[in-house]
């Protein structure tokens, strides 16, 4: 009996540190292949400058509805000195409204992949938002809300041509 209850015990053990390691190990490996920061936020100003996120929405309560569509330009992002918010130039089409503007916003990183946060943000002529926005393979994809209404977010981020160039290459 004192015996299997060893050999048992042992088992229990090995399979432990066993898993244990192979969660460093993982841990690691992640670590490993994530760029560091100046590469993410380079390549973030690269995929969000000079682009179109051309998509749908969807509206919480009326999904028997088809998702609309959504259209936001952005001629540039960079970085801003304080903290993790980052100067988009904006032009975005929301309703009757064509709007022009530069928004601070707060951008999170899981990872390698960022995530474009607001919460009660005031865009003027446009009112005040929450928002979830995940960036990912020139793809967009999040939750949004307006006051009461809210609902999702998706599409496709798209470089803008700049005159003149040509569609083939």
């Amino acid at each position: 009996m004192k015996f299997a209850s060893i050999v048992s015990t042992l088992i229990i053990a090995i399979l432990y540190s066993t898993n244990a390691f192979a969660a460093d190990d993982e841990k690691k490996t992640s670590a490993e292949n994530t760029p560091d920061t100046q590469t993410l936020f380079k390549k973030f100003e690269q995929t969000l400058s000079n682009v179109k996120l051309v998509g749908r929405f969807t509206v919480l309560g009326k999904e028997d509805k088809p998702p609309a569509k959504e259209e936001y330009t952005i001629t540039s992002v960079t970085k801003l000195d304080e903290g993790d918010y980052w100067l988009f130039r904006t032009r975005i089409k929301y309703g009757d409204k064509d709007v022009a503007v530069p928004l601070a916003l707060e951008v999170k990183w899981a990872g390698d992949t960022p995530i474009i946060t607001l919460t009660d943000f005031a865009i003027p002529q446009l009112g005040t938002f929450s928002s979830r926005v995940i960036i990912y393979d020139n793809q967009y994809a999040g939750t949004w809300s307006h006051g009461q209404v809210g609902g999702h977010l998706f599409g496709t981020i798209e470089k803008i041509k700049a005159e003149g160039e040509d569609s083939e290459p």
